[in-house]
């Protein structure tokens, strides 16, 4: 019975992280997509798509469904049509929030986004009402494990990036937008390996969240990130690690 019961929690465990990869995957493969139909197939000519496919091949995504995706969006293949958006709005304690995303049907995204701000306490404002509060950054991670810090903080320090902070198990390296390919190119070029990178609005300011504040603020964020039309959710909150802790407990 005891054998049966670990198969069964394993098998449980292993079927969260094949569906969380495919919902990686199916917002990787729609911003590879976007970037191809608004830029053009060619990864030298387009920035974007650059950064999407780099995206892609750290989630392990394999080259064939990479190269469908990109086909697709540039319309050498049929496929779905996707758009761009960005909607900003407030959570709970007045916390700005940006959420971006690509959608094949606007009018069924907004509603359901919409809705989830006001289940947990915020709104859905105007556009521009929060975007002034958040600046674009490039941002690569590189694991701790295994990498001298002070080596490593020079070497991208060198290859021009703004900003570098030891997170714990990763190392946060920031740069400006068009700088990320070249510093990620030059540490790896120096072997120093890179777990992802990708382009971020960073708040300028925080707000520190307490009480039951928390526990609405996190579900609201959650249920954001977890939407399939979502690939990036930005918010300007601060709160103690044991908040989180207690929270996720």
């Amino acid at each position: 019975m005891s054998g049966h019961s670990k198969w069964h929690s394993i098998r449980h465990k292993k079927a969260i992280v094949d569906a969380r990869r495919g919902k990686e995957f199916t917002k990787l493969i729609k911003e590879i997509s976007v970037a191809a139909r608004i830029g053009g197939s060619d990864l030298n000519g387009n920035p974007r798509l650059r950064t999407a496919a780099q995206a892609a091949r750290d989630a392990n995504m394999p080259k064939d469904n990479i190269e469908r995706a990109i086909k697709k969006g540039a319309g050498e293949l049929e496929g779905v049509s996707y758009e761009d958006f960005v909607f900003e709005g407030y959570g709970q304690g007045g916390i700005a929030i940006m959420v971006e995303g690509t959608t094949d049907n606007k009018n069924r995204t907004t509603p359901e986004l919409r809705y989830a701000f006001s289940k947990f306490g915020g709104n859905l404002g105007e556009q521009g009402c929060v975007g002034w509060m958040f600046e674009r950054k490039g941002i690569i991670l590189a694991p701790v494990e295994g990498q001298d810090e002070d080596q490593l903080m020079e070497a991208a320090l060198e290859a021009g990036a703004d900003d570098f902070e030891n997170e714990g198990e990763v190392y946060r390296i920031v740069t400006e937008p068009g700088r990320i390919e070249s510093v990620r190119a030059a540490l790896e070029e120096r072997s120093i390996k890179i777990n992802a990178s990708s382009i971020q609005n960073l708040p300028q300011n925080t707000v520190k969240v307490e009480g039951d504040d928390v526990s609405k603020l996190l579900k609201l964020l959650e249920l954001l990130e977890d939407h399939d039309d979502v690939t990036q959710v930005s918010a300007n909150y601060e709160i103690d690690d044991a908040l989180i802790e207690q929270y996720a407990g």
